[in-house]
């Protein structure tokens, strides 16, 4: 499985998780000052054959349930929670291992394909 961090996340969570070997990128704004919408994202991420990871419950479920019912396909959204993986460097570790294990034991391409999880 391959992942997509949405712009909440720090970039340092995919530059560890690259050097543990994984393949994660993160959005990157198409200009200064510009975001990529939820829809953007996701479609980016369908593109690129990852899985979403981001805190924007409320919007990525929407358009999960949005995107299965007209039947389109997408490879995964992973929600996770501030409260859980706060965005302190000091909690960045506990981030990078949950992912790190989510990656590991979800190997495949297609592990959450239509799927709407949240990280443990």
């Amino acid at each position: 499985m391959r992942l997509l961090l949405d712009e909440q996340h720090d970039p340092e969570v995919a530059r560890q998780l690259v050097a543990r070997g994984h393949d994660v990128t993160t959005v990157a704004p198409p200009e200064p000052g510009r975001s990529l919408s939820d829809a953007e994202v996701l479609d980016l991420a369908t593109a690129e054959k990852r899985a979403v990871v981001t805190e924007d419950v409320r919007d990525f479920a929407v358009e999960h349930r949005r995107r299965l019912a007209s039947g389109v396909t997408h490879f995964g959204i992973v929600l996770t929670s501030p409260k859980r993986y706060p965005r302190d460097h000091e909690s960045m570790g506990a981030l990078v291992a949950a992912l790190d294990h989510l990656l590991r034991t979800h190997a495949s391409e297609d592990a959450l394909r239509d799927q709407l999880i949240w990280l443990p």
